[in-house]
């Protein structure tokens, strides 16, 4: 802890690594998340991740980049749970599999985040990697929070 601010240096770290990724500066910010992703914590787990399966500041390494976001997911991080299900819709690092990605986006809503819900809506709307099916999509856009007949 910094006698200084009360914070303790991981905290400083984390903060200061995702705003370097938010400006994009990632080898910086690889160097501040990193040792904290090898410790579990899940915000710098799913940030190295998106940093490794893009080649961000660091070498290219998808297989790498989906483990650890799927570590992060397992553990209930909603961003991660929608990334991964992001990597299983489009075959992204790992093999394509439309019911994993379905199961993952669902875990992200649930957790609530109302985007996991909407991609949801726009999968089953446009038969992306599964049949078209209009009454789930309308299920989906409202629990993001749309009036369902917004996507009739």
């Amino acid at each position: 802890m910094s006698e200084e601010t009360g914070i303790d240096d991981e905290a400083m770290n984390l903060a200061s690594g995702v705003a370097a990724f938010e400006a994009k500066e990632f080898r910086r910010a690889w160097q501040l998340l990193q040792p904290l992703a090898d410790r579990g914590q899940l915000d710098a787990m799913y940030r190295c991740a998106i940093m490794m399966q893009n080649g961000l500041g660091v070498i290219e390494r998808p297989k790498v980049a989906a483990q650890m976001m799927r570590q992060a997911a397992e553990q209930g991080y909603g961003l991660a749970q929608h990334s991964l299900a992001v990597m299983y819709l489009y075959g992204e690092a790992v093999e394509q599999d439309s019911l994993e990605a379905i199961k993952w986006f669902e875990l992200a809503g649930e957790g609530g985040l109302a985007g996991s819900w909407t991609t949801l809506g726009m999968v089953f709307k446009e038969g992306v990697g599964i049949e078209v099916d209009e009454e789930r999509a309308r299920a989906y856009y409202a629990k993001a929070g749309f009036d369902a007949s917004d996507f009739a």
